[in-house]
């Protein structure tokens, strides 16, 4: 594996990996995804991304129809409880995942922790994320904004598409520095924020990015969208990682993750991931959450 994947992510903030799945894996991910979606917009998965609400906790009032007002994300693909979630669990801890993951993050297989997998889908209706950094609330000053983007991410978070996909907007290289003048005083649904673009993706591309590069998503209900949304964490993140994976609930059901569709090395590493991933949670139980609607 070059170094270039790296640098373009120490550079810009994001890198995108063209072809990682075959024809016949996209087809294979997008009849799963299609389950999935009809499962949940039926009403029988509780765990999805609600509209309008953009950021954790998407509750759901106990015995409503969690979908009623509309979806843009299905939660937790690796839940044992959800269908084809052995196909998912397949795709996450696959060797061209891990391997650019390792890169981005300069470790190996014993440093990684299992964090998230979710399916970012057609919304009901056109929805769009304000401008944002994934754990950097927006109250934040310019001094404590460059304290966190100056330490380690500690992860790779990525999302890989089964349609072409052009939601995904960033400022390249804004993961480096605090945010301007101009972009503090932006609306937060701002088009046209100096140097925005949108990545491009293909079906099978994926694209990583530093979280909290600025970045928005803006999602049409006229266009399929199924994309993978994942994250692989480092162990040295620890308490700094726990807030933005824990937030979401995964702590609750991971111990019982079907691990068996994985086999030698591959099983091997999904194990310890797992197991450093509850080893987190064991040590952080109270995080909260990282960013409010």
């Amino acid at each position: 594996m070059s170094s270039h994947h790296l640098e373009s992510l120490n550079r810009d903030g994001f890198v995108l990996v063209p072809s990682i799945l075959t024809p016949e894996q996209i087809t294979t991910l997008r009849n799963a995804s299609a389950e999935v979606i009809d499962v949940a917009r039926s009403g029988n998965w509780p765990f999805v991304r609600t509209l309008p609400k953009q950021f954790p906790p998407w509750n759901v009032e106990p015995g409503a129809n969690p979908a009623a007002g509309g979806i843009w994300g299905v939660q937790f693909l690796m839940h044992p409880d959800l269908p084809n979630s052995k196909i998912f669990i397949s795709n996450y801890f696959s060797e061209p995942i891990v391997s650019v993951v390792k890169e981005l993050l300069e470790c190996e297989d014993e440093d990684l922790v299992m964090e998230l997998f979710n399916l970012l889908v057609r919304p009901d209706r056109d929805f769009e994320l304000r401008w944002h950094r994934d754990d950097i609330p927006a109250t934040a000053t310019a001094e404590e904004e460059l304290d966190r983007l100056r330490q380690p991410a500690w992860s790779a978070q990525w999302n890989l598409a089964l349609y072409e996909d052009d939601s995904l907007i960033v400022v390249p290289a804004s993961h480096k520095r605090a945010r301007t003048q101009v972009e503090r005083d932006a609306d937060p649904f701002a088009k046209g924020v100096p140097g925005e673009i949108r990545v491009q993706m293909k079906p099978g591309d994926v694209v990583f990015y530093n979280n909290n590069i600025l970045h928005r998503g803006a999602y049409v209900s006229s266009k399929e969208r199924m994309t993978l949304h994942g994250s692989i964490g480092h162990r040295g993140g620890s308490r700094l990682r726990a807030r933005n994976v824990l937030q979401h609930g995964i702590g609750e059901w991971v111990q019982d993750i079907d691990l068996s569709g994985l086999e030698g090395a591959e099983k091997e590493r999904a194990v310890a991931m797992r197991k450093l991933l509850m080893k987190l949670g064991a040590e952080n139980t109270d995080v909260g959450y990282s960013l409010e609607d």
